[in-house]
């Protein structure tokens, strides 16, 4: 037989070559990504959405006029820690810009990572958990998942944007300035989701490709921050430089400049075009990035469960910490400036919120509270770990040795709940520190750390309501856990300002927490949310051990 007939025929015995287009699948991909995240999409766009209309709500009233506008802008604009944080008032005669420049760059940040968690969820974590291989063996093309993600998370973008500018309108604000505020933020999300689409082509796994876009996100905000706070505005070209400034380019409520949208488009073409072209070199389940190799020995740190929790927790601790210390160093030059910027009507909302004896307390039992929700985000996130190890089976691998499944579930929530209570001691002593330095007493040292370590209960309710979550309907474990925190956040700091029914506000657990400083302690209370927390935890742990693993 010659060779031209043998290659025929072996191309016969192979079929045809397939020219499927590598897009081919896609819209099917995105109907399935719609599907999935039904709940979840939704649920952000109500928060954000919600968020906004809070924030505007509880400020259109309380500065009516230019003055009083100027005032507090004044005192915003003269804080270097208020515009590292959040960046400057650019109108002081514009209610929007007052009302929402908390939540400008801060907001377009949160966006920004909801985007690098959507297109990793839809990418990278799908390839490893094996299910981009099935679906590749079907009618669909190289290209179609990514592409699906991209454009499912451009999607989320747009829709978050306009309900955001109908919650704003809502609370009084005009809707051309309400536009391109929404504009601003789904900016922020264009561009990460470029990022991640090229994190997800560069690292192994989901959570290194998160981490690794979260950074970007992270240097970029503080790019920001080094812009808004350099001597004299000389450094201000920077934000140009960063997504995350982008949202403050658009200029909402005051000369919107609606051309900076194209940024956002422009630089996620451009990293998914990058992205597609990795995606071409690599092979499926691999990253252009090599793992690291292990040594070959383990240490004595991971001879039992505990051990192993630990070092599994060790970095996303390390990371927290990093984060919350240096929070808590910054409430000592806010608590400086406090009379400027807390006067007159925001001076009473303050009030209202958080204490009974004084600004300064008020001020701190205020910030305190949040922050208590905060780190209540690390507890959920750590307590979830364990449900992540069960779905990718290396819990498995575990459980096949004398190590008891009660043994290892308890490891993780130990660790988790032993790391809240750490990043909130170090909170406070750092936080404490600030405040007694700025203040000049030392007495504040005692009293901020107080406040702090205070919100243990709390924080640990939350810590036993993923347990409990993770023990009874696995499936929904990270949906709900994290939709109670959002859920407390909201009641807590939107809810007094709204004049929401006591009983909705006493749901939450942070509003049994004594507000320190500025009140008296309830040990009642302190010792009744431990109670819960331990009835929780022990409830989730025995649901646990009784189920199937997954």
């Amino acid at each position: 037989m010659s060779a031209p007939t043998l290659a025929r025929g072996t191309a016969t015995l192979a079929g045809p070559p397939d020219r499927r287009s590598p897009f081919t699948g896609t819209a099917a991909l995105v109907r399935l990504a719609a599907r999935r995240d039904r709940v979840l999409v939704p649920v952000w766009w109500g928060v954000f959405a919600f968020l906004a209309y809070g924030s505007a709500a509880a400020t259109v009233g309380l500065y009516p006029d230019e003055a009083s506008r100027r005032l507090i802008a004044e005192t915003v604009n003269g804080n270097l820690s208020l515009i590292a944080l959040y960046g400057p008032v650019a109108d002081p005669t514009s209610i929007g810009q007052i009302a929402m420049f908390k939540l400008t760059t801060f907001g377009a940040a949160l966006v920004g990572l909801l985007a690098i968690v959507l297109v990793v969820r839809h990418t990278r974590a799908e390839e490893e958990a094996g299910r981009t291989e099935l679906v590749g063996a079907g009618a669909t093309g190289r290209w179609a998942p990514l592409a699906a993600a991209l454009l499912t998370v451009g999607g989320t973008a747009v829709v978050l944007a306009l309900v955001t500018a109908a919650g704003l309108v809502g609370a009084g604000l005009d809707a051309s300035g309400s536009l391109s505020f929404g504009l601003a933020w789904a900016v922020t999300g264009l561009a990460f989701a470029g990022v991640a689409a090229i994190t997800a082509q560069l690292a192994p796994t989901a959570r290194a490709a998160t981490g690794l876009a979260s950074g970007v996100l992270g240097a970029a905000y503080v790019l920001r921050a080094v812009a808004d706070t350099s001597p004299g505005g000389d450094l201000v070209w920077l934000r140009w430089l960063s997504p995350v400034g982008w949202a403050q380019e658009v200029h909402a409520f005051s000369q919107p400049r609606w051309a900076v949208g194209l940024l956002g488009l422009t630089l996620a073409g451009g990293l998914a075009i990058v992205a597609f072209g990795l995606l071409e070199r690599r092979d499926l389940g691999a990253g252009m990035l090599p793992e690291r190799t292990g040594t070959a020995g383990a240490g004595r740190d991971l001879t039992g469960a505990f051990g192993l929790a630990l070092r599994l927790h060790r970095p996303t601790f390390l990371g927290w910490t990093v984060g919350v210390v240096l929070l808590g160093s910054m409430l000592g030059t806010l608590v400086s400036n406090i009379d400027g910027f807390l006067s007159g009507p925001m001076a009473e909302a303050f009030l209202a919120l958080g204490g009974e004896k004084g600004l300064v307390e008020a001020f701190l039992a205020t910030e305190w509270a949040l922050i208590g929700v905060f780190i209540s985000a690390y507890a959920v996130q750590a307590v979830l770990r364990l449900r992540g190890e069960e779905l990718h089976r290396r819990a498995d691998l575990l459980l096949v040795t004398p190590l008891s499944r009660l043994r290892w579930a308890a490891s993780h929530v130990v660790v988790a709940l032993g790391g809240a209570v750490a990043l909130l001691v170090l909170g406070g002593l750092a936080a404490g520190a600030s405040t007694a330095g700025a203040l000049g007493d030392p007495v504040w040292f005692g009293a901020v750390l107080g406040a702090a370590v205070v919100q243990v209960p709390a924080v640990a309710v939350l810590a036993g309501l993923t347990m409990l979550a993770i023990g009874l309907l696995p499936r929904f474990a990270s949906a709900l856990a994290w939709g109670v925190l959002v859920a407390f956040l909201l009641i807590g700091e939107v809810g007094p300002l709204l004049e929401w029914p006591a009983w909705l506000l006493d749901l939450s657990p942070f509003a049994h927490t004594p507000q320190l400083p500025g009140s008296d302690v309830s040990v009642g209370a302190l010792v009744g949310l431990a109670a819960v927390a331990a009835v929780l935890m022990a409830a989730g742990l025995a649901a646990f051990r009784r189920r199937d693993l997954e």
